[in-house]
């Protein structure tokens, strides 16, 4: 049944049903992608009330997820990107539903109890996409009319399974926009000064086509006009608490992978560097973050000075990166060390980026 067809079914067969009657739309949504979207706006245009379902088990969503090309989303997850996708839908609401069974011993009966309990109120349709879901539903939903929509994936051809069995990247363009930021790989460059960690970072972006993160450091020492000697205790927080705002403002904007230009263990090092000062707070930040892959350049290009650095002698800037190795290591960040000139470098960040996207 096509979806005008279906509008005039519901207005014949339905009419003069209780106002208060309920329609719903479910699944695992592992992961949320444009075939549910189409299915959501679909129904939500045909009915007067809508509820979506996240139905899910730990147990048996991490089953489906074990042996393919997808690491296991958590339900929270899932419900936030359903929230965001219907928050100027006031007549759409999002419910979740949770059970401890696998898959083996899913207990559809049971399922359903629960839905119809929290919902509180008859169920009149059940929105899918599969015809094979007719004869359960029809056992489970004996007053409810089971609606198909889009069911040969003829506007929208993907499914949650081909997702999970083929990689979210091979299908980035069917993931919608809410949910693509969890997928990303952030890749963050690391090192001390005069290394070349910002333009790396940039080329990797230009090369990857997608977002990257400038360090935020240097843009605060440009504004009150250096580092070495004015830089105050509280600006390192600030510094470290800005970065990581435009580092999810980047992620938001990435094309399957962010560049990031140092954290918050670089900036620890350098409160040590100029003001002499350890602070736990940093290292809270640190131990929080969660990086993909950390690419640490060593010091072994020629130290340019620019105007805000100051340690350029080689003996400086040996002990200044060894300081940095330890406490990246003090933090429990693992990194990837790169040596030789700027193409080596770039080639050698290739390789290990090529690694984690086919992961």
């Amino acid at each position: 049944m096509d979806i005008a067809t279906g509008q005039r079914f519901i207005k014949n067969k339905w009419e003069g049903r209780r106002n208060n009657d309920s329609r719903i739309l479910g699944g695992k949504f592992l992961p949320l992608h444009l075939g549910h979207v189409y299915a959501i706006v679909q129904a939500s245009t045909i009915v007067d009330e809508l509820y979506i379902v996240l139905s899910h088990s730990e147990k048996r969503d991490k089953e489906l997820c074990k042996k393919v090309k997808m690491k296991y989303v958590e339900s929270r997850v899932r419900l936030r990107w359903l929230h965001q996708l219907v928050k100027d839908m006031d007549h759409v609401k999002v419910i979740e539903i949770k059970d401890n069974y696998s898959n083996a011993d899913y207990d559809w009966e049971e399922g359903s109890m629960a839905i119809k309990k929290r919902i509180g109120k008859p169920i009149d349709y059940v929105f899918s996409s599969e015809q094979e879901y007719e004869s359960i539903f029809t056992k489970l939903y004996p007053e409810s009319f089971h609606f198909l929509i889009d069911e040969e994936r003829n506007t929208v051809p993907i499914s949650a399974t081909q997702i999970r069995e083929e990689g979210v990247f091979k299908n980035w363009n069917f993931l919608p926009d809410v949910v693509k930021p969890h997928f990303v790989r952030k890749v963050v460059i690391v090192g001390t000064e005069s290394c070349g960690k910002s333009t790396l970072t940039r080329n990797l972006a230009k090369i990857y086509n997608t977002s990257f993160v400038e360090e935020y450091g240097r843009t605060h020492c440009e504004k009150i006009g250096g580092c070495d000697g004015i830089m105050l205790e509280e600006d390192y927080p600030l510094i470290a608490y800005t970065h990581k705002v435009k580092e999810y403002e980047a992620i938001e904007n990435a094309n399957k992978i962010v560049f990031i230009d140092t954290e918050a263990t670089v900036t620890q090092f350098y409160s040590e560097l100029y003001n002499h000062q350890h602070q736990a707070v940093l290292d809270e930040m640190a131990t929080l973050q969660d990086y993909d892959l950390c690419l640490y350049l060593e010091p072994d290009v020629k130290w340019v000075d620019d105007g805000l650095r100051n340690h350029g002698e080689q003996s400086l800037r040996l002990t200044n990166n060894n300081r940095l190795k330890q406490l990246l290591t003090d933090n429990n960040i693992s990194f990837v060390p790169l040596t030789g000139d700027y193409n080596e470098k770039l080639n050698q960040s290739i390789e290990w980026i090529q690694r984690i996207l086919k992961e």
